[in-house]
Order: structure tokens, then sequence, then C-alpha cells
């Protein structure tokens, strides 16, 4: 069995099945993960991640490889969670720029997808790490470039692909230490394996093919997703009616010519604004908003039956949620991500305006993040990640937002709380970031949490449900008692510049766990004034900071 031109259906089908084999080793991605911290797992953030770009997919009508191929990187994009996440969309982004324009692919234009994929990924990572998902898709890219020179089959390109690519992850421990400390390979890697296997599968006739989905399905998606909602008066609005029509081309006795896609969209493009025209070799879908939604039908009649019509009165519509809601448009948001009611007051408190739940066990999405955004109008937005896992679908986020939006690069809550005090309204963006990016410096973070199985990390033995000491992201102390090592690990946090020390503690911490820890450190540092609030937060019992 050979494939020498990859036809769109063939595409859709690789695409269902490298879901469907992600889908099914999702724990065993997550068991890679090299910290023993119960954290954002990579094998969940890749596997809604690119269920998110197949869910496009199926919601697609297209027969063109490329149109199909933006879809995926589209909804792979929007629903991106955690840095696996994100990169697997830049992946599929730069292999959905290379073929655009193709209806279908041969075997060298398919290794050329795989190989632009790899450059914007690298593009999209401010300082790309070996060994990890990026030198697994580098790797497999190059091979399979290599052998679109030997071979018309795209089969036998695919084969090399998935070889090298196991072959790249194999290697992954040898290219960073802690891959190999602990004994196991790149868990993003791994699951980009997975993928792959699912691609080959279904060009060798192993996997189901998934019902194509209506075609009014997909007008809905991108209707609803190009919507953006903009807070003006009534009368500013433009165009007042949002017409809807669908054409059965060429039947019915109002047909005057036949129907060419550019020509028909350019028309309707004069008549108004938010078009959208979708088409196949049987039905035209619009969307217009125009003040002459007659005339939309008209033209459309030229060209066919008109088979639904919808026309909504948007002027009507907006007074009536204008009567219901007046918002004010900030001239800068704050948006954080924590978790924790006790974490939200307090940045509430600091002045952040839109609290997103989520962090270590629960990474928001790109998607997750603009609509957080979405609630809170604005001129300008910053964003505070709170967690290194989240920071690529923050930038994401910034690049897709139509507003002018920062990321503070704050690590932890803890560097969340303290860059606010950095934050000042009257300011601006830039200035602002600048000022909060500063404050972080001052800061040192220490986490308690919990093993969740044996390993041994910079030299110290960890026992499954023994309690860790983290500071800024290294594991330095962990026992059995969790006093011990939250006092141990403040012992490393705080130097002869130190002043205050705040602790939050959290869903498994107590108040009165946290006032002992906080006696015992007045009383061993008599400079130090120590700090307690209710965080709420799961997952870590206490989170400390000392500046």
């Amino acid at each position: 069995m050979e494939v020498l031109n990859l036809t769109s259906e063939e595409f859709k089908g690789m695409i269902s099945a490298g879901r469907m084999r992600l889908d099914e080793n999702t724990e065993y991605v997550n068991s890679l993960n090299v910290f023993p911290v119960p954290d954002g797992d990579t094998g969940t953030n890749m596997n809604l991640s690119f269920t998110s770009g197949a869910k496009a997919v199926k919601e697609t009508d297209s027969n063109h490889l490329g149109e199909i191929a933006q879809a995926l990187a589209k909804g792979l994009l929007m629903g991106a969670r955690g840095n696996s996440g994100v990169i697997l969309s830049q992946l599929f982004r730069g292999f959905g720029k290379s073929v655009k324009e193709q209806e279908s692919v041969d075997a060298e234009q398919f290794a050329a997808a795989f190989k632009s994929g790899v450059d914007s990924a690298y593009n999209a990572v401010m300082k790309p790490v070996e060994g990890t998902i990026l030198t697994v898709a580098r790797e497999s890219a190059k091979a399979g470039m290599k052998k679109a020179k030997e071979t018309n089959d795209v089969i036998e390109v695919m084969e090399t692909i998935l070889a090298a690519a196991k072959k790249s992850l194999k290697k992954t421990p040898d290219l960073l230490p802690v891959l190999k400390e602990v004994g196991v390979v790149d868990s993003g890697g791994q699951g980009l394996v997975y993928v792959y296997e699912g691609f080959l599968s279904y060009l060798t006739g192993e996997a189901p093919v998934e019902e194509a989905p209506e075609l009014d399905e997909l007008v809905r998606a991108e209707h609803h997703r190009g919507e953006v909602h903009e807070h003006v008066h009534t009368e500013d609005i433009t165009y007042g009616y949002c017409t809807e029509i669908m054409v059965r081309i060429g039947e019915g006795e109002t047909v005057e010519d036949t129907f060419d896609y550019e020509e028909f969209r350019n028309y309707l493009d004069k008549l108004g604004d938010s078009l959208l025209v979708v088409a196949d070799d049987e039905v035209i879908k619009v969307h217009v908003h125009t003040e002459r939604p007659g005339e939309v039908m008209n033209y459309g009649q030229k060209f066919g039956s008109l088979m639904k019509i919808k026309v909504d009165n948007m002027r009507e519509q907006h007074s009536a949620l204008s009567a219901d809601k007046k918002t004010e448009t900030k001239e800068i948001a704050v948006i954080a991500v924590a978790a924790g009611e006790g974490i939200k007051q307090l940045f509430e408190s600091l002045g952040v305006d839109y609290v997103l739940q989520g962090g270590q066990t629960m990474n928001p999405s790109t998607e997750d993040i603009v609509k957080a955004m979405e609630k809170i109008p604005a001129k300008h937005y910053i964003l505070l990640p709170n967690n290194k896992n989240i920071f690529m679908a923050a930038e994401q986020a910034a690049k897709v937002s139509k507003a002018n939006t920062v990321v503070v690069e704050t690590k932890t809550i803890q560097q969340g709380l303290t860059s606010m005090l950095g934050f000042n309204a009257a300011h601006d963006l830039n200035t602002n970031k600048e000022s909060m990016t500063a404050e972080i410096e001052a800061v040192t973070s220490g986490q308690v949490t919990f093993a969740v199985r044996d390993t041994e990390i910079n030299g110290i033995s960890i026992k499954k449900d023994d309690f860790m000491g983290i500071i800024d992201g290294d594991i330095k102390v962990s026992d059995s008692d969790i006093k011990k090592v939250t006092l141990d690990m403040i012992d490393q946090m705080i130097d002869e510049d130190s002043e205050i020390l705040t602790l939050l503690y959290g869903e498994d911490g107590s108040k009165s766990g946290a006032e002992e820890i906080g006696k015992a450190i007045e009383e061993k540092y008599d400079d130090i004034e120590v700090e307690i609030h209710e965080g709420g937060q799961p997952v870590y019992p206490y989170l400390v900071s000392v500046e």
C-alpha cells in the first residue's frame, strides 16, 4: 500500500487517529513528568489542546487540505494549555502555513510541512531547550525531509518521521540532565510520538474514520469565534442588520450567473462588514452586517435559491442590552491566574481586576485567558500567569487580543502578589511592566507540597507522600514532617537583607500550623516581620515569600 498524494479526507482521518492515540495514553504521558509534584500534567494539557484542534477540524466542511490544516492550527492555538500545548499548536501552525494553498500534498510537500512546523515552534520559544518536544519534532522532521528525496510515498515518509521521533525521544535523557537523573524520557516528546503513531496507523488502515460535520456547524463556529463585543452607543452602529442567507447553487428560476467565490465575497464586502462567506460545491452560507439586507438576498438569488434567511436588527438588540447594563472601559486592566479564594481576595485588594481560576493542576488555555480579558473591557491589559507552565498560553493570548497587552513573567503566586506593588494605574503600560517586573526581583518564593512518587532529585531522596520544600522552582528539602520541611525551607530562603516573610496556608494547611511556623520564625529571627494569610490554594499546604 502506498499514498502518493495525501487528500483532505485522509488528513482528517490522521488527525482523528492522532487525537485518539494521544487520548488513550494521556495518563502514561502524565506519569513522565519530571518533578514529583502534582503539577499541570503534560499529557492532559497536550490531550486537551489537540482535542480542541480536532474539534475545529470536525467543524470544518472544507475539502481543501490547506484549509483543514488552518482549522487545526486555529483550534489548537485557542485551546492550547501549558507550554506543551502551546508548542504543539505552533508545530501545526507552521504545518498549516506550509500547506495553506494545497488541496492535497505529495511526499515532499508533506515532509516540508513538518519542517515548517518546527521552525514556527522554535521561533515561538524565547529560549529553546534541547531534550524536549522541540528536539523530537526537529530531528524527526529532518529525517522526513531526507526520506522525501528518496521516495514519493507519503506513508514511507510518515514511517520515517515516526521512527526518527522515537529514536530522538530515547535520547532526550542524554540532553536534559534532570530527565537522566529521574530515568524518564521527555513527556512532551512522548506525547508527540503518540500523535505521530496515530497519523501512521490511519495511513496504514488501522484507525476509524469520523463522520464529516454539517456545513453550518462550521459557519456557526466561525461566526461566534469572529464576534467581538464592542461597547458602543446604539447610534454608532454603522450596519444595523445582522443578515444570514444560505443559497443552493444553480437551483431556481432566478439564477443569472455562475458562482465565483472571490467575486461573490468582494461584492458583498461593499455592502457591510463582519462578512463571512463559506461555500462548497452545492451551498453558499453568508453572514454579513449591512444596512441593505434585501440587496444581500437579491444578490444571493442570482446564483441559486434561498434555502434559509435570518435578519436581526442589531440596534434594537443593543438598546435592550444597554438598558440592562452600562459598562465602563478601563485604561489598564490586570488579569491574574490563581487558585484559592483567599489568594483571589489578596490579588483584588492589590488592584487586580479579574482573577482567572487556574494554576499548577489546572492550566488555563489561551482561549480561557482571552475570555477572562473580555470580561473586563479595557484599552490595555497586563497578564500575570503566576506559573511558568502558563507563560506561553498568556503570551499567545496577548498576541490574539486586539488590545495592547503585555505579560509580566510571574512564575509563582508570591511573585504575582509582589509585582502588584509596582502597579500604578496612572502610568502607561510599558512603565507598569517595567516597575512590576522590578518588584519580582526582590522576592524569594517557597512552596510546600507533597510528592506523588519515590524519586531522587538534586541528591535529595524523596519518598511518596513526603513533603517537599521548593525554592524558586528547585526542590531543596524533603521530609515526612510538614513543619520541619517548611522551617528548613524558610531557613534557606532568609538572608541578611530579608525583612518580611508572608505565609499563605492552603486547603491542606491550617491556621494553627501556620501560626506555629510563624512563631518559630519570629523567635529565631528578630528582624523578620511575619504576615499570615488564608490563601485557600490547592496542592500547596503552604506558600512562603521572603522580601
